[in-house]
């Protein structure tokens, strides 16, 4: 009797850790100082300098396919003509992010932003819509956007 009571807390609180993921991850993304939203997926992320480098942390959501498949965020300084300075990138863990499944990304440039300096984020991915892992049954798509450095 004790054992089938533990195991039932056991199971509760595990269930009740994954539950609670999404809605984290959505909370912290509304929190987010910078927001992006395209048909297929949405970003919120924050960009701040520590140590003479550029950190950007954030989250990304999946809003278009049954699954996305090895999606990566690349952010790219670049220079005033809009060349890429430094480029640096975040593999997002899980390698499948399911519709509406959202995941931490990190990217880190080793030098310091200031404001008025443009990013370029671009994100590329395998997207299904019947998820049974096949590629011919996946599109690519890779997409990019800038934002400008706002002052802090």
């Amino acid at each position: 009797m004790r054992m089938t009571i533990a195991l039932l807390l056991l199971l509760g609180t595990l269930l009740g850790g994954c539950a609670t993921t999404a809605t984290d991850y959505r909370q912290r993304m509304n929190a987010l100082p910078e927001h992006y939203q395209q048909f297929d997926l949405a970003m919120g992320w924050e960009t701040r300098v520590e140590d003479g480098r550029t950190a950007i942390d954030g989250v990304v959501r999946n809003v278009r396919y049954f699954v996305m498949r090895d999606l990566e965020i690349w952010v790219a300084l670049l220079d005033p003509q809009g060349k890429p300075l430094q480029r640096e990138v975040s593999f997002i863990i899980p390698t499948d992010l399911k519709l509406d499944e959202s995941a931490p990304f990190s990217v880190r440039l080793p030098t310091a932003v200031k404001p008025g300096d443009r990013l370029r984020f671009t994100y590329k991915y395998r997207g299904s819509d019947s998820g049974n892992g096949l590629e011919r049954d996946e599109t690519p798509w890779m997409q990019s956007f800038e934002r400008v450095v706002a002052p802090r």
